[in-house]
């Protein structure tokens, strides 16, 4: 592994999964980088997040597996440069803005949407803070 593998991936599970990954992909930009299962049935699929590293991992909602997250229940933070010009992309999808483009007390620009299954995502040009600021 180097430096540049993402080391932390969001999990989710979703009863359409084949439209919410298409749902990512064309509303915020995600990029499909595998996809798994036959049909309707998304055993496995990853999602890249193209300005960065790290992404997406989901599949459809199999209520008896060991790995079992019910659907609509996740919330991810997406990090972009340029928070304005996705939250133009997402309104121009007709996404369900939970919170609209805002600079926050910490200094950055920020907004929130609920995709389909009812996950939020909020997306930002926050990166966090130092390791030394701790």
């Amino acid at each position: 592994m180097t430096a540049s593998n993402p080391t932390v991936w969001l999990t989710l599970q979703a009863h359409d999964a084949p439209k919410l990954i298409d749902y990512y992909i064309d509303t915020f930009g995600f990029v499909l980088a595998a996809r798994y299962g036959q049909g309707e049935t998304v055993d496995h699929a990853q999602l890249n997040w193209p300005h960065g590293s790290g992404g997406i991992m989901l599949g459809t909602y199999k209520p008896d597996a060991q790995w079992c997250r019910e659907p609509g229940t996740a919330g991810g933070y997406v990090v972009t440069t340029d928070p304005d010009a996705l939250y133009e992309r997402v309104l121009q999808r007709k996404a369900e803005i939970v919170r609209p483009l805002d600079e926050t007390d910490y200094g950055a620009r920020e907004f929130t949407v609920r995709d389909p299954e009812g996950n939020l995502w909020s997306f930002g040009d926050y990166g966090g803070a130092s390791p030394s600021a701790a």
